[in-house]
């Protein structure tokens, strides 16, 4: 059967046929690594990354190009730098380390490309000269902006009307602009900012600019899958489809286009401005990366996420039934084949709800078996969660992990010491009331032959 995903340009879900099956191309907007990643950017990343593995599966590793851009000089960035006193190579440069790291840990791969935009300054001059000579840009008081009324097809991705483009450019209003909703190629650098030579003076690009830029250099002009967040429609995605088309005599920047939906606290999307925002660093510290992976792909990745705490602890209660099943067999590292079932669900539109349910039905069958046939389903239930990326934690290390109320290893540890101690000295109170203390907290002592064992219940 055919991979189908929903695409956003044409509003439907279509059968996915790359223009090369040899060399399948993605593209995703990355970070602005000027702080840390909230559990909304973490979203895209973990569902896109989800989309490189079904792609990888289906057409073969070496045949997937997936690049991830870094947006490393931004507004952001350099109001960043100026509050906290740091430069902005070692601000870019710390939470460009931290993103990955973070994202790792969420079991997102690498991706193939990581593009930083200061490496393509000159591909950008390039472009936008391009633009000019075609009187799809224009250059005003050291600016270049682009106009959109060169480009009869803006809005079709997002279904902006003019009247909702205006508005949303308002804050860029000036005089220079021919019309209020061009937007901003290039704009002039003041001298306590960073910025490069140019033909229209010293300065640094807009922001929608660098992806076109990037995507062109690491895949090519026309590529097969662009994906971001919803919010990325308009007008980020619009721009970069605008100004592409223009400086490639029409040819499209992306045959699919690809949007995953938002998280929902409460009543409000997450939003800075709404103060509600929560870090995937933060989360990382109380929760395993499987269980909010887990969590992240809980609804189908199109669709509002209702992000909770108890939506953490629920995740968790189900993956630590996988991992007591998966720890009747030995850890294996390898990928191995997943199930029909599962694979058919994720190149459903990455239909994770359906994947899901298929893992929870996958291992009430191999609950039920015995022997021989017991092991091969719990392998090949393991399988199928490698594929989501999920159950790549050796089973005992996953009970010994923390959570987000528990002890930690290095502190239980210590109090089997004390506990060791206790017996050593005969003081059977004392044993008994650590091993106690440890029981109410969900640590399951386990003393046998080679010596003591714990795990979390």
């Amino acid at each position: 059967m055919a991979l189908k995903i929903y695409d956003t340009m044409r509003r439907e879900k279509r059968s996915f046929e790359p223009t090369d099956p040899e060399r399948v191309t993605l593209y995703v907007c990355g970070p602005t690594v000027y702080s840390y990643a909230h559990i909304g950017n973490a979203r895209a990343a973990v569902a896109f990354d989800l989309l490189f593995r079904v792609l990888r599966h289906r057409y073969g590793v070496d045949h997937v190009v997936y690049a991830r851009n870094i947006t490393d000089i931004d507004d952001k960035i350099i109001k960043a730098s100026k509050e906290n006193g740091e430069p902005i190579d070692a601000i870019t440069e710390k939470f460009t380390a931290i993103y990955r790291n973070d994202m790792a840990a969420l079991g997102a791969l690498p991706p193939t490309n990581e593009p930083a935009a200061t490496d393509h300054i000159a591909e950008m001059i390039a472009m936008m000269e391009k633009l000019i000579a075609s009187a799809a840009a224009y250059e005003g008081e050291g600016h270049v902006l682009f106009s959109i009324d060169s480009f009869a097809d803006y809005g079709k991705l997002s279904g902006a009307k003019r009247d909702d483009m205006i508005a949303g450019a308002r804050v860029e209003v000036a005089p220079y602009k021919k019309n209020p909703a061009d937007f901003v190629l290039w704009k002039p650098s003041k001298p306590d900012e960073p910025g490069w030579d140019s033909p229209w003076g010293r300065g640094r690009p807009g922001w929608h600019l660098e992806c076109s830029v990037m995507i062109e250099a690491q895949l090519g002009r026309t590529i097969d899958i662009h994906g971001g967040g919803q919010d990325l429609r308009f007008p980020h995605h619009e721009n970069e489809i605008a100004q592409s088309a223009c400086a490639h005599d029409g040819a499209p920047l992306a045959r699919y286009w690809m949007h995953n939906g938002f998280l929902r606290m409460g009543a409000e999307k997450m939003a800075k401005s709404l103060g509600n925002v929560v870090l995937a660093h933060d989360l990382l510290k109380k929760w395993q990366g499987e269980t909010i992976r887990w969590a992240l792909l809980s609804a189908h990745y199109r669709q509002p996420l209702e992000w909770t705490d108890e939506l953490l602890a629920q995740s968790k209660r189900q993956l630590d039934k996988f991992y007591r099943l998966l720890g009747e067999i030995g850890f294996s590292t390898g990928a191995g084949a997943a199930p029909e079932s599962i694979v058919l669900a994720l190149e459903d539109d990455l239909n994770t709800p359906e994947a899901i349910a298929g893992l929870h039905e996958l291992r009430d069958i191999a609950s039920q078996m015995d022997g021989a046939a017991r092991e091969k389903a719990i392998a090949q239930l393991r399988n199928a969660g490698r594929l989501m990326g999920f159950f790549n934690v050796a089973p005992n290390d996953w009970f010994m992990a923390a959570d987000e109320e528990g002890p930690t290893a290095k502190e239980i540890d210590n109090l089997l010491a004390e506990r060791a101690a206790a017996r050593k000295a005969k003081d059977f109170a004392a044993s008994d009331r650590i091993r106690d203390d440890l029981a109410a907290k969900g640590i399951v002592i386990e003393d046998g032959p080679d010596g003591v064992t714990w795990r979390r219940a």
